[in-house]
């Protein structure tokens, strides 16, 4: 399978390769920016997660991006779409790297990820699991017009808030 690439105004959301590996794994040993992800790894797991990123594509048909700023190769982030085994469907998933924090990146990202699921992918329902702690996560969730449905409590990372992103329906007519 082919990983499509996605532009928005600033972004490019393309697929892993593997240069971009050791951004990746800095991401995943950074305890602190992992708290709400499953906690740091090694750079063994860190290569089993990264090779995840495409196998998903391969086995679903969808997945994640690495996020680079248009004209600058570099990863700053991981933005799409997430679904291990064990949840129930598909969720809207984001990450941004180091100094791609605060800078509205993840909501852009985002944004073309879902509108790549509902007009691509045909995927119908986003949920995205949140920590409570997640302040910021917990925000850009409500910035994307998700709402609270519940609570889910996953193996991997702990209790999380259910968001459920407005559908298909509901987004047709409004500019993302």
């Amino acid at each position: 399978m082919i990983i499509p690439t996605l532009t928005t105004e600033r972004l490019t959301l393309r697929a892993p390769r593997t240069t971009d590996f050791e951004t990746y794994a800095a991401f995943r040993s950074d305890t602190l920016r992992m708290r709400w992800l499953g906690g740091a790894t090694g750079r063994a797991a860190s290569w089993v997660h990264f090779a995840a990123l495409p196998g998903q594509w391969l086995l679903r048909g969808y997945g994640r991006w690495i996020v680079t700023e248009i004209g600058d190769d570099t990863p700053c982030g991981l933005v799409g779409l997430y679904h291990p085994d064990s949840w129930s469907g598909p969720e809207l998933s984001w990450a941004m790297f180091g100094s791609a924090e605060g800078r509205g990146y993840a909501q852009e990202a985002s944004e073309a990820a879902r509108r790549y699921a509902y007009e691509k992918a045909g995927i119908t329902c986003l949920v995205s699991h949140i920590h409570a702690g997640n302040d910021r996560s917990n925000a850009l969730a409500r910035r994307l017009g998700a709402t609270p449905a519940g609570t889910f409590d996953s193996e991997a990372f702990g209790a999380l808030i259910i968001w459920r992103h407005p559908g298909p329906a509901d987004l047709a007519g409004e500019s993302q």
